[in-house]
């Protein structure tokens, strides 16, 4: 900070995009085709900066963010590729200020362009059931990865709210799991009796043997009695997707979408979904409402006398 206590602009050039896909990489597992995306977009955006004389990044730079995505649209660029522009944008903005390397996200208040972007690959109830059913329950790892996947799935979870979920968080006498989830907010998220019976079991037989003498309060542990990190989970989920036969291109964020599409799709009310979910807006879970729209229309089509 200068003199006056105002924060100036991140004035480390552009080094701070190789630090962001870094963490893209390790942190959050994301595949090498999906970093090189990222890349992609970031390499274009850091041109725009440079062209307007910039040197880094600022929590000014709303304007040029916006001017970007303009000259992306007038290039021909398609809506939903201006969108993934944005996406790769905005995390790094989140980045740097959850790096504190600024004090605020300047591209919080820019709206994504209107298109018809469509969520990942959604399992299906019976693929959601092969992949459950893959981890081995005679083995202690097998017991920890089913009860992180039945849990993932029963109660909608993002992997950073699965790998951090304490000890006292789950209540399984009562059903339900307490959530914290972006921006600290916490949630309050059913469980079905599935789930329950893995996490007690894994919690009961297997969880003391990992801690191994040592004490934690997360509830999933890896080894030496860690928790259970974002990346570790990745490789266990991409393991039994591979067990399952499951040809679809899904992360373990796929289980999240699934979660939330089945619940519309038997009937579930939005504003109960959006709570589950922890959405501040329920625009955010309308999306899926589009899923459950072709799922009925499916149903017509095979049904009905002139579908």
């Amino acid at each position: 900070m200068n003199p006056s206590g105002d924060r100036q602009p991140d004035r480390s050039g552009f080094v701070q995009i190789d630090r962001f896909l870094e963490y893209l990489k390790v942190e959050k597992g994301l595949s090498k085709a999906t970093v090189e995306a990222y890349a992609t977009d970031l390499g274009r955006y850091a041109a725009a900066l440079k062209a307007e004389g910039r040197a880094g990044f600022s929590e000014e730079d709303t304007v040029i963010v916006l001017k970007h995505l303009v000259e992306l649209r007038n290039q021909g660029v398609s809506a939903r590729s201006r969108c993934r522009h944005l996406v790769s944008i905005r995390g790094l903005y989140r980045f740097l200020t959850r790096e504190k390397r600024l004090s605020t996200d300047p591209t919080q208040t820019i709206d994504f362009p209107k298109t018809g972007l469509r969520l990942p690959d959604v399992l299906s109830v019976d693929e959601v059931n092969r992949l459950l059913q893959v981890p081995d329950m005679k083995t202690p790892t097998g017991m920890r990865n089913a009860a992180m996947l039945e849990l993932m799935y029963a109660a909608g979870l993002r992997v950073s709210e699965l790998v951090n979920i304490k000890v006292f968080e789950v209540h399984t006498e009562a059903g339900f799991v307490r959530v914290t989830g972006k921006g600290s907010a916490e949630r309050i998220v059913p469980i079905g009796e599935p789930a329950t019976e893995k996490i007690l079991l894994y919690r009961d037989l297997v969880r003391p043997r990992l801690l191994k003498g040592k004490e934690s309060s997360y509830l999933f542990l890896a080894r030496a009695a860690k928790p259970m990190t974002r990346q570790g989970f990745w490789k266990i989920f991409q393991q039994c997707v591979a067990s399952a036969q499951i040809t679809k291109q899904v992360s373990p964020h796929s289980l999240r979408h699934s979660f939330a599409s089945h619940l519309i799709e038997g009937g579930a009310d939005l504003r109960s979904v959006q709570v589950m979910l922890g959405h501040i807006d329920i625009s955010t879970t309308q999306i899926y409402t589009h899923i459950a729209r072709d799922q009925l229309k499916r149903i017509h089509e095979t049904y009905h006398p002139r579908g």
